[in-house]
C-alpha cells in the first residue's frame, strides 16, 4: 500500500528563524494521541540541547508524563470558555517562549500562544485557525494521496494520516528551519516511564483485589480494557466476559478489567457475567483450566479499587498482554512493550498506526478496500463484526510469541 510522503510541503513567513531557546510544545487532549506525540518529544529532546522546552497539557495528562525527561516545565490547564484562552495565556507568558508547536488542531490552542505573545507558531492551518499562525501546514486530503485518491467517497476529508507521522512532521518542520536536514529521520518508539510511586499505587491497587505475593508468582496479568470515549467502538461486553474466562482458564491467568470512574459499570458487568458462568458450571476445572482460586477472585474489576493513571501505568508494566478498544491504555502499553490486541470498529486503523511489533490488529472488515476509509462505512464496519475466535487467535499468537523469548 502508498503511503503519503512526510513531511508535508510548508510555506515559512521565516526562512531562517533563530534556534529556539525557549520551546512551548502544545500536546494533544488524549491520552493516546499524547503518548504518540512521545517520539517527537524525544527528537525535540535531543536535536534541541539546551532549549528549554515546555508542555502544555491538560489537567490529568501530567501524569502519564511523569518520570519522562522531554519537558522543562509542565503547564496544566485548559482553555475552557470565552475567557479560557485568556487566562491560560496570562499563566505562560512570563515564561517569554520564543516558539510554540502546536500537536493540536483546536483554534483556541492557538489563539493561547498568540495571546501568549510567543513570536513563532508553528501548526496545522485547520479549524480556521491559519491567521494565528506563522508557520503552517497542510496535511494532504484524501484526492491527493494514494490510495485514496482512487475513492470518491470523501475526497476532500483529510487523509487517515499516522498521529505518530502528524506530529513528527512539525518537529521536522521546526529542525529543518535551522538547518538540521532530516528531522530525526522517522519516529522512533512511544516512550513512557514508570515512577516508583506509579509501581507502589500498581501494588496497592493489587492489594486490595485480595492478591498475595504467591498469586502474582505462578499467575500471569492480562489486562483487557472495554471501555472507550465512543460507545460504537466498544467490542461487545459479552466477548470480554468470554474473552476473560478463556484467559483464566486456559493460560493461568489474573485478568484485570480496566476502566476509568464512569466505566465502572461496564467493567463490574463484565466480572458479573464471569461470575454468573462459572455458578452455572460444576467448578472451574470442568472447563479445562488449571486454576483452583475462586473464579471472582482471579478475573478483577479495577475501577472499583481507585484506579488512576498513574495505577494504570503501573499496572501494564506487570502485565504479559493487552486486548483493548481503540484507546488511550493501548498507546500505553506499546509504550512500555506490552503485547497489545487492538479492536478497530468502526474507526480506521490508519490514523492510529504506532511503531509497535507486538500488536495484533483486528479490523472489523478485513475485505474493505484500501482506499476506503473506515470510518465512512460505520455499518459495514461495526466492531461487532470481530470474532470471539479471532480475538482468541490473536491473543494465543502473543502469549505464545513472547514465552519463547
Amino acid at each position: 500500500m502508498s503511503s503519503p510522503r512526510y513531511p508535508f510541503p510548508v510555506p515559512s513567513s521565516d526562512p531562517n528563524p533563530a534556534r529556539p531557546k525557549r520551546l512551548l510544545v502544545v500536546l494533544p487532549s488524549w491520552v493516546g494521541d499524547t503518548v504518540m506525540a512521545t517520539p517527537t518529544l524525544r527528537v525535540l529532546r535531543e536535536f534541541l540541547p539546551g532549549s528549554l522546552i515546555g508542555g502544555l497539557m491538560r489537567p490529568g495528562l501530567d501524569q502519564l508524563l511523569a518520570g519522562s525527561p522531554f519537558l522543562d516545565e509542565i503547564h496544566v490547564d485548559r482553555a475552557v470558555g470565552m475567557m479560557g484562552p485568556k487566562k491560560v495565556a496570562a499563566k505562560i507568558r512570563h515564561l517569554r517562549y520564543d516558539a510554540a508547536l502546536l500537536l493540536t488542531n483546536s483554534f483556541s490552542t492557538a489563539l493561547v500562544t498568540r495571546l501568549s505573545g510567543i513570536p513563532r507558531r508553528i501548526g496545522y492551518d485547520r479549524d480556521g485557525r491559519g491567521i494565528l499562525l506563522t508557520e503552517r501546514l497542510t496535511p494532504p486530503r484524501r484526492k491527493d494521496t494514494p490510495p485514496y485518491n482512487r475513492s470518491a467517497t470523501a475526497p476532500n476529508d483529510w487523509a487517515p494520516i499516522p498521529a505518530v507521522d502528524y506530529y513528527f512532521a512539525l518537529a521536522q518542520h521546526l529542525l529543518r528551519s535551522i538547518g538540521i536536514e532530516g528531522g530525526g529521520g522517522r519516529p522512533g518508539p512511544l516512550e513512557l516511564v514508570v515512577t516508583r510511586e506509579e509501581e507502589l499505587a500498581a501494588d496497592d491497587i493489587l492489594t486490595s483485589a485480595g492478591l498475595t505475593s504467591s498469586d502474582l508468582r505462578r499467575s500471569p496479568l492480562i489486562m483487557l480494557n472495554p471501555g472507550g470515549n465512543d460507545e460504537a467502538k466498544r467490542w461487545p461486553p459479552d466477548r470480554f466476559a468470554a474473552l476473560a474466562e478463556y484467559l483464566r482458564d486456559k493460560h493461568n491467568a489474573i485478568v484485570l478489567i480496566s476502566g476509568s470512574p464512569s466505566e465502572t459499570a461496564l467493567a463490574d458487568s463484565i466480572v458479573a457475567m464471569t461470575t454468573k458462568h462459572a455458578a452455572a458450571r460444576p467448578s472451574s476445572g470442568a472447563a479445562g483450566g488449571s486454576s483452583t482460586s475462586a473464579p471472582r477472585s482471579r478475573i478483577i474489576s479495577l475501577p472499583p479499587l481507585g484506579l488512576t493513571l498513574a495505577s494504570l501505568k503501573g499496572l501494564l508494566q506487570r502485565c504479559r498482554l493487552l486486548v483493548t478498544n481503540d484507546t488511550g491504555p493501548r498507546h500505553i502499553a506499546a509504550a512500555l512493550g506490552v503485547p497489545v490486541v487492538s479492536l478497530f470498529g468502526p474507526t480506521d486503523h490508519r490514523w492510529t498506526t504506532i511503531p509497535f511489533e507486538d500488536e495484533v490488529i483486528l479490523t472489523a472488515d478485513r475485505e474493505l478496500p484500501e482506499e476506503e476509509v473506515a470510518n465512512d462505512h460505520p455499518d459495514r464496519c461495526r466492531i461487532e463484526n470481530i470474532g470471539l475466535g479471532d480475538t482468541v487467535a490473536a491473543a494465543n499468537s502473543l502469549l505464545a510469541s513472547a514465552a519463547t523469548r
